[in-house]
């Protein structure tokens, strides 16, 4: 089984020019994750140095997607789409074929 965040990890390696912020629920905490280039990292604590741990499992929940343009600045952030839900985002990978 491939877990959602290896498809959007796919996704950002198909698309370098996009950044993707994902706000996801893992153990009962909102997490945000930065993924670009095919690398996940959270925003909100520190991040496994090992980077075949993925980030987000199938028990939690991805509630919502931004896409950004890269390059990403803190300050000015560039949205391309806010608050995709995950069956939205699931479609279209899936219509690319990720």
């Amino acid at each position: 089984m491939v877990l959602p965040i290896h498809r959007l990890e796919q996704y950002c390696l198909r698309y370098p020019q996009e950044i993707l912020q994902v706000t996801a629920l893992k153990d009962k905490q909102e997490e945000i994750i930065l993924i670009f280039k095919g690398f996940s990292s959270f925003l909100t604590h520190s991040t496994p140095v090992d980077p075949e741990i993925p980030l987000l499992g199938a028990e939690d929940a991805i509630l919502a997607i931004d896409r950004l343009a890269s390059p990403y600045t803190l300050q000015n952030p560039l949205y391309l789409e806010e608050g995709l839900s995950w069956p939205v985002m699931e479609q279209r990978l899936a219509d690319l074929g990720l």
